[in-house]
């Protein structure tokens, strides 16, 4: 007779959290609520006084170590700092051979040669979805031949305010009283001029058919309220149109409120017994 011995439990992966803003905390609140499989182990963050002080409200207390510091001591890091700080974060994560998970399409497109890093070293990158939708039928459809990829940006003005491209080409979008386009260009020229708003449109450059041939179009429109984008997806196998109306967060109008919550279903994703989707 054999007598089957029950593997020991496996322990939780730990989390560090780069950013301590508006997607780093609510990342950090459903990590100290709990999240089977996952710990929240450290937190990265540039200013650690007010890092600290909103760390107060968590259940469990964790520390705040330096970019070096959260790659000793988690398995996963979550990026979600401003992109000029995304290799700073990037580069000693995936040296150590960790998975991160990022939101700044801006960033790898900024940086490729990070993907090269993660395969020397043995680590991961996890672009999650974000404030974007139907990233798993662009994959799909990449799969086979996609023949133009579409995406269209209407924000709040309040929202755009601050976009370097804005202020290179004296665009004040806070005196627009009428729906303005606002750029026109490929997802790569605007993930630059645009980094703090349209990471969705990175994202979805890097899922289908790259950055150069996907085409974008930003619109300051005082009559919308969400952030809202739409994508027309023209390919072989299939022809699809989404939508999506995001609600900016309160504490940053040009970051939707759903930006964090794909982060926290990314990492369920990484432990869950059953993930839906590509």
């Amino acid at each position: 007779m054999t007598i089957e011995v029950p593997s020991a439990p496996r322990a939780p992966l730990k989390v560090g959290i780069a950013g301590y803003g508006t997607i780093g905390r609510k990342v950090a609140a459903a990590l100290d609520r709990g999240i089977d499989g996952l710990a929240l182990a450290a937190v990265c963050a540039r200013d650690r006084a007010k890092a600290a002080a909103a760390m107060r409200a968590l259940e469990g207390q964790v520390p705040l170590v330096d970019a070096d510091g959260l790659a000793q001591a988690a398995d996963v890091i979550v990026e979600c700092v401003p992109r000029a700080a995304f290799i700073a974060i990037a580069e000693p994560a995936l040296e150590a051979g960790r998975v991160l998970v990022t939101v700044s399409g801006a960033g790898l497109l900024a940086h490729p040669e990070v993907v090269g890093l993660a395969k020397r070293h043995g680590g991961r990158i996890i672009l999650a979805t974000g404030a974007l939708l139907g990233l798993d039928a662009v994959r799909a459809a990449a799969e086979g031949t996609i023949r133009s990829i579409t995406m269209v940006t209407r924000k709040p003005p309040k929202s755009l305010k601050g976009a370097p491209y804005l202020d290179e080409t004296g665009i004040d979008v806070l005196r627009v009283n009428a729906p303005t386009k606002v750029f026109d260009g490929s997802a790569r020229d605007g993930a630059k001029g645009f980094p703090a708003n349209v990471n969705v449109a990175a994202a979805l450059g890097l899922a289908g058919i790259g950055p150069d041939r996907t085409r974008l179009e930003i619109w300051a429109d005082p009559t919308v309220t969400r952030n809202t984008h739409s994508i027309k997806v023209e390919s072989d196998e299939a022809r699809f149109q989404m939508t999506i109306e995001n609600v900016p967060s309160d504490e940053n109008p040009a970051t939707g409120k759903i930006t964090a919550l794909s982060v926290i279903a990314c990492l369920r994703g990484l432990v869950a017994p059953l993930k839906v989707g590509t």
